[in-house]
C-alpha cells in the first residue's frame, strides 16, 4: 500500500515519491536557539521525528536523510545577549543543548545533519549576488531585498492575498523598499552586532534566506520533503519558495510541504508573543517524555490540539494501563517489526488517533490470551507502540516514575529502608505508619518473595 502524505502546496493528500528511493530527503524547520522551546515547538519536533520513523520503516534506515537546523543569530538572539550580558555564542550553544535534551526526553531521533545558519554566510552571499543578476533582488542602503514582483508565483503555498501578506508579515515600510511586500535577504549589522563583511557592507542575514542555502548546501536544489509548523507557512516557507526558485531558474525547493497544526491554550494558539507559553523543559520535570510525546501525537497533527492538564493525566493513564502489561515480558528483548495494521494507518498521513485505537485493540487482545500466546501479543504491542516512539522504558522504571510533586526516588528508598529495620525489629507499628504514610503520597509497596517493590500510583 502507498505511503500517503498531505501536501499544503496542492491542498490535498498524495502519494508519495520520493526522486530517489534509496536517498529520502527530509528537512525541518528547527529552533531559534535563545531560549526554551515552548511545549508547541515540540509539536512541531515530534509530528515530524513519527514522520522520519515511518519513512525509515519504508525506506530503510541508511536511505532517508533527515536534516533539522539551527537558527544560530536572529535579533531575538542578539536582544538576549544585551539583556543577560552572555555573549551569543554562549547562549546559541547553551539553548541548542538543552533543545536537544529536552527533544530527545520526548522520543525525537536525532536528525543526520543539524546545520547552524553561521556555518553558511558564504553560501548565502552567493545565492544574494545571483538573485542581483536575475533581477530578482536589489540593494538598498546596506539591505538586500527580495522582490517579488519577481516570482509570480508569490503566495501560493499560503493562499493570502498581498495585503493579507502584508499585515501578517509586519513589514516595514521603508524608503529602500520598491515594494513594501519585498523582503530583507540582508540587513546592516551595528556596530555592537555580530556580522560578516558582504559586498553591501557589514551586516547579517535575513531569517528566511538561511534555511534557502542550508537545503542547497545539504541536499542541492531539491528536496522530498520540508516540514515545519503551520505558522512558517507565511511568510518563511513562502519566503523560501520564491529566492529558491528564482535563484536555480524556477526547480523547485520540495516536491512535498507539510505543516502541523497549533497547539491552542484554551481560545488562542500557544506563542511566546501571546505570553501564553508552557515550556516542555518545565514539563519534563513532571512529567515523562511518553507522557507529553502521546499527549502530542493524541489529535492528527494537522489539526489544533488542546493542551490542558486532564490531556496530560489521561495520556498518562492510558500509558500506565499499556506498561502494565508489558511488565510481563522480558522486555529487554529484540525488538521485532511493528504489525501492518499500525504501519499503514501511519502510512496514511500519520493518522495517530486510528494508530492509537490499534494500540487499545492489541492490548485489548493480548489481555484475553493465555501462555505462549499471551507473551507473543504483548511483544507484538512493544514493537508497535515502538514504531510511535512509546514503550521504551523498563516496567518497573516508569512506575517509579517523575516524582510529579511527590516523595523523590532517594526520599522513598530511605524510607523503605526504616521500615525494613522496624520489620526487622518486630516494631509492626512504625513499619505500617511508613507504608500508610507512603500510600497517602501515591507510593503503592509490594512485599514479595524477592524483597520489596513500589511504584507510584
Amino acid at each position: 500500500m502507498a505511503l500517503k502524505i498531505y501536501d499544503t502546496m496542492r491542498r490535498e493528500k498524495r502519494v508519495f515519491e520520493p526522486a530517489d528511493p534509496s536517498c529520502v530527503t527530509l528537512y525541518v524547520c528547527g529552533p531559534t536557539v535563545y531560549s526554551y522551546a515552548h511545549i508547541g515547538n515540540a509539536r512541531s519536533a515530534v509530528a515530524f521525528d513519527l514522520l522520519h520513523r515511518v519513512l525509515r520503516r519504508r525506506y530503510g534506515a541508511d536511505h532517508v536523510v533527515y536534516a533539522r537546523n539551527i537558527t544560530d543569530i536572529d535579533d531575538k538572539i542578539i536582544k538576549a545577549s544585551r539583556e543577560t550580558g552572555e555573549p551569543i555564542s554562549v547562549i546559541t550553544k547553551k539553548f541548542a543543548e538543552i533543545y536537544r535534551a529536552d527533544m530527545a526526553a520526548l522520543g525525537v531521533l536525532s536528525p543526520a545533519m543539524e546545520p547552524a545558519a553561521t556555518e553558511h554566510i558564504a553560501g548565502m552571499i552567493a545565492m544574494m549576488e545571483k538573485l542581483i543578476a536575475k533581477g530578482a533582488a536589489y540593494e538598498g542602503e546596506g539591505h538586500v531585498l527580495f522582490s517579488v514582483d519577481s516570482f509570480a508565483d508569490y503566495g501560493k503555498l499560503s493562499g493570502v492575498d498581498r495585503d493579507e501578506m502584508i499585515a501578517g508579515a509586519r513589514v516595514e515600510v521603508a524608503p529602500y523598499k520598491k515594494n513594501p511586500a519585498d523582503f530583507v535577504l540582508w540587513k546592516p549589522a551595528r556596530d555592537d552586532e555580530p556580522g560578516w563583511d558582504s559586498p553591501w557592507g557589514r551586516g547579517r542575514p535575513g531569517w528566511h534566506l538561511e534555511c534557502s542555502v542550508m537545503i542547497e548546501a545539504q541536499f542541492g536544489h531539491t528536496i522530498d520533503i520540508h516540514g515545519g509548523g503551520q505558522d512558517l507557512r507565511f511568510p518563511h516557507h513562502e519566503n523560501e519558495i520564491a529566492q529558491s526558485a528564482c535563484a536555480h531558474d524556477g526547480v523547485p525547493l520540495a516536491r512535498y510541504w507539510m505543516h502541523n497544526g497549533f497547539l491552542r491554550m484554551g481560545a488562542e494558539k500557544m506563542a511566546k508573543s501571546l505570553g501564553n507559553v508552557v515550556l516542555a523543559h518545565d514539563l519534563l520535570k513532571k512529567w515523562h517524555g511518553e507522557t507529553l510525546r502521546w499527549a502530542l501525537l493524541s489529535a492528527h497533527y494537522r489539526q489544533p490540539l488542546e493542551w490542558t492538564e486532564e490531556l496530560l493525566t489521561q495520556s498518562k493513564r492510558q500509558l500506565d494501563r499499556f506498561y502494565r502489561l508489558l511488565d510481563e515480558i522480558d522486555f529487554s528483548s529484540e525488538a521485532g517489526d511493528a504489525p501492518e495494521s499500525i504501519s499503514l494507518t501511519l502510512e496514511d498521513d500519520l493518522n495517530t488517533p486510528e494508530a492509537f485505537a490499534g494500540l487499545h485493540q492489541l492490548r485489548d487482545i493480548a489481555s484475553q490470551m493465555e501462555g505462549a500466546a499471551r507473551e507473543k501479543a504483548i511483544t507484538r504491542l512493544r514493537d508497535a507502540g515502538r514504531l510511535l516512539g512509546f514503550f521504551n522504558v523498563p516496567p518497573k522504571d516508569w512506575f517509579r516514575g517523575a516524582d510529579e510533586g511527590g516523595p523523590s526516588d532517594a526520599e522513598i528508598d530511605s524510607l523503605l529502608a526504616e521500615r525494613a529495620a522496624a520489620r526487622k525489629a518486630k516494631d509492626f507499628s512504625a513499619s505500617d505508619r511508613i507504608r500508610d504514610d507512603l500510600a497517602s503520597k501515591g507510593i503503592v509497596i509490594e512485599d514479595g518473595p524477592d524483597g520489596v517493590t513500589w511504584r507510584r500510583a
